[in-house]
């Protein structure tokens, strides 16, 4: 027997990605200060979650897959940080004559 997801669960899924789209578009107009990016990236982060569990079909998938999904996390969360690590330790080159 084949596991499968529901459309009842699809269209759930739907709703809720549609809602974190609307709670992006206005947590952009929310004066955050420099949480408007920790805000965008952690809903980014969830509707990329429920996308891999639901669409990709990770739920129904075994434990080798998970693993090898978590791994593409690990890999972003490597990017990233060394990614913000360049943007945060940016300053003046100081360049003489500028």
């Amino acid at each position: 027997m084949k596991k499968t997801i529901s459309p009842k669960t699809y269209y759930a899924v739907c709703v809720a990605l549609l809602a974190l789209l609307a709670l992006t578009a206005g947590a952009s107009f929310l004066p955050l200060g420099r949480f408007n990016v920790v805000a965008a990236v952690g809903i980014a982060v969830c509707k990329a979650l429920l996308i891999l569990v639901f669409f990709m079909h990770l739920k129904i998938s075994s434990r080798v897959i998970w693993l090898f999904a978590g791994m593409g996390f690990v890999w972003l969360g490597i990017l990233f940080f060394l990614s913000m690590n360049d943007f945060l330790t940016r300053g003046d080159l100081g360049i003489p004559g500028k």
